[in-house]
């Protein structure tokens, strides 16, 4: 393009770009650039301009060049593919024709801060400073896969696709997967329509998604697999409409969630599993509409209410050192019935070791206690007796107190029988004095023996109290036995 083909909106970019200025076309800071298409010449700028004036970046001694527009009508298109450009671009409240191609381009930055634009094919790109698109409107994908932007992304309140265009795309409306960011992902407020792609991705930073909205119904909204981030990947008040898929990743810091809305009915609505993170935050969010699997993952710090679980579950596998809010473990069992897998006894086992983790030995037995009750559940009928006599007499050993109340009780009743009744003496003359609270206990515990068992027999009825006496003190005595040994072997 000759320069004398320039128009007068073109010319004035043009003579700004060597000294670095900017060229306002804006009428008013207030309007808006979705109403572009009916923006008049005066304020237009051919994408073919644009490309004429990159390639030959006049420069002006002492002067640092640069592109900085706003509110232009950018027509054709813009295609600055394999393009190599050291001027900062700033194409800001702009509104695009057609979408720019940056694929394999290197920049120093760019910035489409409040641009309107129909796409965005930037695969491969490498930007030296950082990439800009906050407030952005996009209606077509955004595509940055494999690109790398050695400063930062910012994509905060920005639109990408539309709600009817997300039913029908082919493709992902937002794709960052494989890419290599230096610093940070600012996102907050960003919405998306359709599936954000971010599996493979590198983030030295952290990932900030507060307040974003992930809207892929009965999709992925997330597609995350794999990602590595420096710090933390935020979601404060995060809405996500479909899969929250992080499989794979791995966050160092947190992954915090707070106030969240999953959902995704009749599926998985979040999907952390085999990730490796600090701290999971899910403070004070809904209860999940979905399913949620966290198999094979390991966090140091879990932080999931017991409502915030959903009626289905997968967490084979999962490993956490400590988990908060710290309630009793009555509250937090019922989430371990919910395992779609059926009976899982790791995750009992990791539960109790949870609650030991932060000195709540008590915690860790009603934990313990509940998954011998639920693995009595999966033994066949004829099974079980042995089971549930354990459990009323002694709490399988996890509340040996039990014993001594039955034995007290039991104590109680012959004492009583046998003080209004006294048994007959078996050699007249030769017997000691009777007492019926040692007669009881000598029929009740077989290795004590006070000398009155052999001394006297009751008759009639009490003949057979003092048989149920006999069986149930070795019954007691072995079931005891038998849940201390299973209670010190766990231990």
């Amino acid at each position: 393009m000759e320069i004398n083909d320039l128009t007068p909106a073109e010319r004035r970019v043009w003579d700004a770009f060597p000294r670095g200025e900017g060229v306002d076309f804006r009428e008013s800071p207030d309007e808006d650039p979705a109403d572009g298409a009916s923006w008049g010449p005066e304020r237009t700028v051919r994408a073919e301009a644009l490309q004429a004036l990159l390639a030959t970046s006049p420069s002006v001694p002492g002067q640092i060049a640069g592109l900085d527009v706003k509110g232009a009508r950018i027509s054709g298109r813009t295609d600055l593919r394999y393009a190599v450009i050291d001027a900062p671009m700033r194409l800001r409240s702009c509104w695009f024709e057609r979408p720019p191609t940056l694929f394999g381009a290197r920049l120093r930055t760019l910035n489409l801060t409040d641009s309107v634009l129909p796409g965005l094919t930037a695969g491969t790109l490498r930007v030296e400073v950082e990439l800009r698109m906050a407030c952005c409107r996009i209606t077509g994908p955004v595509r940055l896969a494999g690109a790398q932007i050695a400063g930062g992304l910012f994509l905060q309140r920005a639109v990408i696709g539309t709600p009817d265009a997300a039913e029908e795309a082919a493709e992902p409306p937002l794709q960052i997967n494989h890419a290599g960011i230096g610093t940070d992902v600012i996102a907050m407020g960003l919405t998306v329509h359709g599936q954000t792609r971010i599996n493979g991705a590198v983030v030295g930073g952290q990932i900030n998604l507060d307040g974003a909205r992930l809207l892929a119904p009965g999709g992925i909204a997330l597609h995350a697999e794999n990602l590595t981030v420096g710090t933390d990947v935020r979601g404060h008040r995060l809405e996500a409409q479909g899969m929250f898929n992080l499989t794979g990743s791995r966050i160092p810091g947190q992954l915090y969630l707070g106030r969240a809305v999953f959902g995704n009915p009749g599926a998985v609505a979040l999907r952390a599993s085999s990730c490796v993170i600090g701290e999971v935050w899910l403070r004070a969010c809904e209860t999940i509409e979905g399913g949620v699997n966290l198999r094979r993952s390991q966090f140091d710090l879990l932080h999931m209410p017991p409502g915030t679980w959903p009626e289905q579950i997968r967490i084979d596998g999962l490993t956490y050192r400590t988990l908060a809010p710290h309630l009793p473990a009555e509250e937090r069992l019922p989430a371990l019935e919910r395992e779609e897998t059926g009976y899982l006894p790791y995750a009992y086992e990791q539960l109790a070791a949870a609650y030991r983790t932060v000195g709540d030995e008590a915690g860790a037995r009603t934990v313990q206690l509940a998954k011998l009750r639920r693995h009595r559940r999966t033994l066949p009928r004829h099974a079980r007796f042995w089971g549930i006599l354990q459990d009323a007499t002694v709490g399988y050993g996890f509340r040996p107190l039990r014993a001594a109340g039955w034995l007290l009780a039991l104590l109680l009743i012959g004492s009583l029988a046998y003080g209004i009744h006294p048994p007959r003496e078996l050699k007249t003359g030769e017997a000691p004095e009777f007492n019926p609270v040692f007669y009881t206990i000598d029929l009740m515990l077989p290795i004590i023996g006070f000398g009155q068992e052999q001394a006297f027999a009751p008759a009639g009825w009490y003949q057979w109290l003092s048989y149920l006496l006999i069986v149930t003190g070795w019954i007691l005595a072995t079931t005891t036995l038998a849940g201390v040994s299973r209670s010190l072997q766990r231990q």
